[in-house]
């Protein structure tokens, strides 16, 4: 409890409660006010003060939230197999790299111990599902029979991954094939540009294999010049399209010359 003296008048405070009592109700002026006026006064220059206070709490909180969140980064990067990390569960839910091999394709991705897995591929490629459960996601990752996909959330606040939906994978094609993906690839989809690098050489695939991008027979693939990036011996189109050009244009032709008869 401390005390001062105002214009002849004697104000109590109160350290918990910050309230002022007077000890005697006797009128006096302070520079030509009156007592309750005096009093209106030094009430409304505390309220001034603690709006103040609470606007800079206010302000340093927000600074604090936007740094937090600044520090949080997303990284989307597709490893080969074999990945050269471990998973682990997450106790609250999800899942997150628990161990990174030192020079492994994980490692060479940019993937880090502790970061948290939030989409992976799915099963068939065409989809990055939430990794929410251990297991289900392990499943997934094995069932993929070349590279995989990663979604990760590496420092800031936890993602609720449970609340992510599925989205698509990103397209196949335009993609930059890594170095071990370079060494395999010896085909490409001559519809849509789909590159084939799995480890069963192409040449065993069944008559019945089709694009997993376009869904364009076996057929429609013609070898592939890593260092082109091009397809080898494609100047001119298949002679089964070159064949259908004519046919079409005959048609076409015919049509007209009947049409004017």
């Amino acid at each position: 409890m401390s005390s001062a003296v105002v214009a002849g008048a004697s104000i109590k405070i109160s350290p918990r409660r910050r309230a002022f009592s007077y000890s005697h109700t006797q009128k006096t002026t302070l520079q030509g006010l009156s007592l309750q006026e005096s009093k209106r006064r030094v009430s409304d220059l505390f309220l001034a003060v603690s709006k103040t206070k609470n606007a800079t709490r206010s302000l340093d909180n927000n600074k604090i939230t936007a740094r937090t969140a600044g520090a949080s980064k997303t990284i989307e990067v597709e490893v080969d197999k074999p990945l050269g990390l471990t998973l682990g569960q997450r106790p609250g839910g999800g899942v997150v790299i628990t161990a990174v091999e030192g020079g492994g394709n994980a490692a060479k991705a940019g993937l880090k111990s502790g970061d948290q897995v939030l989409y992976t591929s799915s099963f068939f490629g065409d989809e990055l599902w939430p990794a929410d459960k251990l297991g289900f996601t392990k499943t997934a990752i094995q069932a993929k029979p070349d590279s995989v996909y990663f979604v990760v959330n590496r420092g800031g606040a936890d993602v609720d991954v449970k609340r992510l939906p599925k989205r698509p994978a990103p397209p196949r094609f335009g993609r930059k094939l890594t170095e071990a993906q370079k060494a395999r690839a010896t085909h490409i989809c001559l519809d849509c540009g789909y590159i084939y690098f799995l480890q069963k050489p192409f040449d065993e695939l069944a008559n019945t294999y089709v694009c997993p991008q376009c869904q364009a027979p076996k057929k429609r693939f013609a070898r592939y010049d890593v260092n082109t990036g091009k397809p080898i011996g494609s100047g001119l189109p298949p002679i089964g399209v070159i064949i259908g050009l004519i046919a079409g244009i005959g048609a076409v032709g015919a049509l007209l010359v009947y049409g004017l008869q």
